[in-house]
Order: structure tokens, then sequence, then C-alpha cells
């Protein structure tokens, strides 16, 4: 089935003012049109900004559609973006996220222990920044409470799910068969 051009059009306008991931099903009510038909208006212009070699480009991912810039322009966004008033993450703040994205759920105490230092303050900006957040209590003693990563850290990333984030073995120079004794 053909799409019409009013609905790719009104698509692309609702994702242009989307700041975070829209499921093809919220598309779909918004528009008053069948789920199938947004998904395959999606897959085409995804396919269309791709072809005509666009600076943006249509992907899903953290579970819905997302304009993002294309990954050829990334030297330029950077550059502009540095200029501005946006930050980058410190190293400690850099740490933290890995700690919390891979070992989730974890306390405060936890990821301190694993960088060797007191990380309540660069946890609280890395929840202040939307990248991590409150999931749970653990059940031990004072019930502290546990962290972990949010659909805004997977879309930052660029990641579809945690599971698409890379394996940790390669990056610790440990053979994936081996078992990780750290932090165990």
């Amino acid at each position: 089935m053909r799409v019409s051009t009013g609905l790719s059009q009104a698509l692309e306008a609702l994702l242009f003012v989307s700041d975070e991931p829209v499921s093809a099903a919220a598309l779909a009510q918004a528009l008053e049109v069948d789920r199938r038909d947004v998904e395959e208006s999606c897959a085409g212009l995804a396919a269309a900004y791709e072809e005509r070699g666009a600076g943006i480009v249509l992907r899903n991912i953290a579970g819905g559609w997302r304009l993002t810039t294309h990954p050829d322009a990334a030297p330029f966004v950077e550059q502009y973006v540095l200029a501005s008033r946006h930050t980058r993450l410190t190293k400690a703040a850099l740490e933290s996220l890995a700690i919390v994205a891979y070992k989730q759920p974890v306390t405060r105490h936890q990821v301190s222990a694993i960088r060797g230092v007191n990380s309540d303050g660069v946890l609280r900006a890395l929840a202040d920044r939307g990248l991590v957040t409150e999931v749970g209590r653990e059940d031990g003693p004072g019930r502290p409470m546990l962290y972990g990563t949010t659909p805004e850290f997977l879309e930052r990333l660029g990641f579809a799910s945690l599971s698409s984030m890379p394996p940790l073995a390669p990056l610790l120079g440990v053979a994936e068969d081996e078992p990780e004794t750290a932090g165990e």
C-alpha cells in the first residue's frame, strides 16, 4: 500500500517537534491512522532521507522513531554544540555512567567502591541530566537506592536497548569465554 504524502508530511512534522523517540502506536493515535501505515511511512521517510544524502536520518531507537543528525555530519554538529552552552560529561561522569550502564541496578556505594572515590555528586549530576534514575531500593541494611540508566541514555548514545551496548569483556582485554571476576 502506498502511504499518502499528507501522512508523510504530518509524521515528519510531529517527529520534528518531538524531543524524544515516539512510538508508532503514539504516532498512529495522534494522526488517527493504522499503526502499520505509520511504520510503512516512517520506513519510507528514512529511506528517502538516506537516498538523498540528507543531513538528518529517521531512526527507530529506544522504542520509537526519532529524527537525528546524520553520522557523517557529526564533526560539524559536535563543533557547533561544543561552541554553545552545552558541556561534555566529565571523566568522572563518564566513568560513573559506564558503571551504572553495565552493572545496573547498582547502589551509589557500589559505584563509589568501583571508582575508588565518592560518587554522590557525580550520580546527582547524571540524574539531573536525565541519564540515570533511581530504579528501586536494595533489600540490605538501610535499603540503599538503586540506580539504572534511562531511555534518554539509550537515545543519546544511539542504542535501541541495553542489549545493543558493546560487550564489556573486549574493552577490558578479557576473553569472552573467561569468567569476569571484576565486581563479583
